[in-house]
């Protein structure tokens, strides 16, 4: 398996778990600071490494009136400095072939939609940066055909890549995870992350917005952590009753460390460390 290195740490195969985590879009600085700050906490003591995560602009909201985010200019000024204060590396995800460059100046993974991991110019964007690329299976993927998303990045000169599992479309308004996905998508040769909350998403369930069960997300995590997993994605926020986007399967800020203490657990089994 290709290691993918991102900060001053490695993610693959003997490696320490590693966390991509915190609100789903960039909130108040006070508060993504809060978030970020607890989560790195939290990881220091167990031994996980960390990235903080939040978008700057979310360009696939339902509704054209819901919140989007500081936009392109304003979010990476944000995450610099969440960046510099915390001292960890940032991932964010992109929607258009402009903006690869400016956000690779601020973040150490590029994150390519779901909806948008078959765009072929928007993966060579991000590829021709030269920084991680983190591609999430789009919901209507069979694990297997992610490897003409790798195969596209190999094109670009790419072989720092992170392969996401986010759920599959079942039906309306609701998404399985076919855990075979996992060691699937990890025998393409590149690190695998299981994105825990997208993956209890109701896509649209409210109408206007999306809903969510962010009470299966422990199951599931648990799940992915037996199935073999390099990483793990969650959004996180200190009350989800309150943030502007995803709170219904966004996961609380003061039960991720008994979660993750379990996925933990469960992940130095499955590969055996100690």
């Amino acid at each position: 398996m290709n290691k993918v290195k991102v900060g001053n740490f490695m993610i693959g195969e003997g490696e320490p778990l590693t966390l991509l985590a915190g609100p789903c879009v960039l909130e108040g600085m006070d508060r993504c600071l809060l978030i970020g700050r607890t989560i790195k906490e939290i990881c220091g003591r167990l031994g996980i490494n960390y990235v903080f995560k939040a978008s700057f602009d979310k360009a696939n909201r339902s509704s054209y009136h819901s919140f989007r985010g500081p936009g392109l200019k304003k979010g990476l000024e944000m995450l610099q400095e969440i960046k510099e204060t915390l001292d960890v590396p940032i991932v964010t995800d992109i929607h258009e072939t402009t903006q690869a460059e400016p956000v690779a100046k601020v973040a150490d993974i590029l994150q390519i939609p779901a909806f948008l991991c078959r765009q072929t110019d928007l993966l060579h964007a991000a590829a021709q940066t030269g920084r991680v690329v983190n591609v999430k299976k789009g919901q209507f993927l069979a694990p297997e055909d992610m490897r003409n998303v790798v195969d596209k990045l190999h094109e670009c000169g790419c072989e720092q890549m992170l392969l996401t599992e986010r759920g599959a479309s079942f039906g309306y308004h609701n998404l399985v995870v076919d855990m075979r996905s996992l060691p699937i998508m990890r025998s393409l040769g590149y690190p695998v992350v299981f994105d825990g909350t997208h993956s209890v998403q109701l896509p649209g369930g409210n109408g206007t917005t999306s809903s969510g069960n962010r009470e299966y997300v422990e199951y599931l995590v648990r799940a992915a952590a037996g199935a073999g997993i390099d990483a793990l994605f969650l959004e996180v926020h200190d009350n989800p009753e309150e943030a502007l986007s995803d709170g219904a399967n966004m996961v609380y800020l003061d039960k991720l460390e008994g979660l993750l203490t379990d996925a933990l657990a469960i992940h130095k089994i499955v590969h055996r460390q100690a």
